[in-house]
């Protein structure tokens, strides 16, 4: 199967999700897994680590895997889309970290489109902001959105970047994708837009960082598929890296920033920015835009389960992943969620509540 077409069927990992998961309670299972939502709410450093051993992520460093050239050329992660509106009476948006009251798939009235609008350069002035590239275990490459948060365990030097779980693995019956990298500010000075031929250290200016470890929530290996659905609520990763050849100091050291991730954040109090690398029509992956959305709705395929946050917004495939940001109750810029499923008319964008498992998940990659 060619690259392109293995990636227009991985694709469709990116914006979403698959089967809720259901069963009996008690330890993981024998693949580390948990028996069921309500078990790994309650899962702590052990469960996690067990998990993580039991699922192996091994990503060697390959020279002369990505070039410009490659980079440019690689599809985006691109799932099916959700549905521009619910099928189901609107419910209202629940508190921070509270599932929907409704047994049912719901969704808050669609919030109006807001522009994409280009983000000025260099990009080396938001450096926190970057791409990731993979490729998938039998062949293909892809490219997704990504952020430098801050590491809980080691302030001031962190390694870490949050991304969407369908940038990392396949999903259920899938494995981890291979030749994971960031690479932090990608095309800053606009070498390679339009795609004209650029060098590497053009479209890489703080270089190529590879993944060491990574980390995502076990709904997503056990349930993801291409179709929008529970598992997209958990749709979340966090990647460790390890820098250039030659290079001693952190991810945050060298490039001078790293994001605060807020758990638990208060939906009613949000007003979100999200910024990623569109790369389907009219958008090419070469721009960094953003999106000045405002507060947020919610969208819940499974209401045990916290809802979405969905935002007015017209990025594409390839911003899966891009951060999504507001001010935290100190004024500072924090991360509260991720890009994960886009709509058919490319008027929004949903991205998972992030709260107690995924406080859980940077705990658990952050100490190790």
């Amino acid at each position: 199967m060619r690259a392109r077409g293995v990636l227009a069927a991985l694709t469709a990992a990116v914006l979403l999700g698959g089967v809720s998961a259901c069963g009996s309670t008690g330890g993981p299972g024998g693949d580390g897994n948990p028996h069921s939502f309500a078990e790994l709410k309650h899962w702590g450093f052990a469960e996690w680590d067990r998990w993580a051993k039991r699922h192996d992520f091994r990503n060697p460093v390959v020279a002369g895997v990505w070039s410009a050239e490659t980079m440019d050329q690689a599809p985006p992660q691109q799932p099916a889309p959700a549905p521009d509106s619910a099928s189901t009476p609107a419910a209202p948006s629940p508190s921070a970290g509270e599932p929907s009251a409704s047994g049912a798939p719901s969704t808050t009235s669609a919030p109006p489109a807001v522009a994409a609008q280009p983000v000025p350069r260099p990009y080396t002035s938001y450096p926190a902001s970057g791409k990731v590239f993979m490729t998938a275990p039998n062949g293909g490459t892809g490219q997704c959105s990504a952020t430098v948060v801050a590491d809980p365990a080691n302030p001031g030097r962190s390694n870490l970047v949050w991304t969407a779980a369908h940038c990392v693995h396949e999903g259920k019956g899938g494995d981890w994708y291979k030749n994971l990298v960031f690479v932090p500010a990608y095309n800053s000075s606009g070498a390679a837009s339009d795609h004209r031929r650029a060098k590497l250290a053009e479209v890489a200016p703080l270089g190529q960082w590879w993944a060491d470890k990574v980390i995502t929530s076990p709904l997503w290996t056990t349930e993801g598929t291409r179709g929008g659905d529970a598992a997209n609520q958990y749709d979340f990763a966090v990647i460790k890296v390890r820098g250039p050849e030659g290079e001693s100091r952190s991810l945050e050291e060298a490039i001078g920033t790293a994001v605060p991730v807020w758990f638990d954040a208060p939906r009613e109090q949000l007003a979100i920015q999200a910024w990623g690398y569109p790369a389907v029509a009219p958008f090419d992956g070469q721009e960094l835009e953003r999106c000045d959305s405002g507060r947020p709705g919610s969208r819940s395929f499974d209401a045990s389960r916290p809802s979405m946050l969905v935002i007015g917004c017209t990025m594409t495939a390839g911003a899966s992943g891009g951060g999504w940001f507001a001010d935290g109750p100190d004024g500072r810029q924090r991360l509260v969620s991720n890009t994960s499923i886009g709509t058919q008319a490319h008027t929004a964008l949903n991205g998972p509540y992030l709260e107690g498992v995924a406080r859980q998940a940077l705990d658990y990659i952050s100490r190790k």
